[in-house]
């Protein structure tokens, strides 16, 4: 896990998931959205949406989904939420429901 930072840019990729984002991005048929390695207090997260429609389609998935927990995200932005410490997580990955 890489060092937190509460001043990272909107659009910086956390330096310990770096590689695993590049390897995502080489898909022809996801497209990565968001990411964070969640700094020793939350899972990783990778939300991603398929770039074909018709693969959306077929694959019953409509909507944005994290790849590591197979979770669909029920919006198509603002993916995370911030905690009291400034680290972000995915509220759908945590609760438990």
């Amino acid at each position: 896990m890489c060092k937190f930072n509460k001043k990272s840019g909107n659009k910086r990729i956390d330096t310990c998931i770096r590689n695993f984002i590049k390897v995502i991005n080489t898909s022809t048929i996801v497209k990565t959205l968001g990411s964070c390695c969640g700094h020793k207090k939350y899972p990783i997260t990778v939300v991603v949406e398929f770039k074909n429609k018709m693969s959306q389609s077929e694959g019953g998935l409509f909507f944005p989904f994290e790849l590591i927990s197979g979770k669909v995200i029920p919006r198509k932005k603002r993916f995370y939420k911030r905690d009291k410490d400034g680290v972000y997580y995915i509220p759908e990955v945590i609760n438990k429901k």
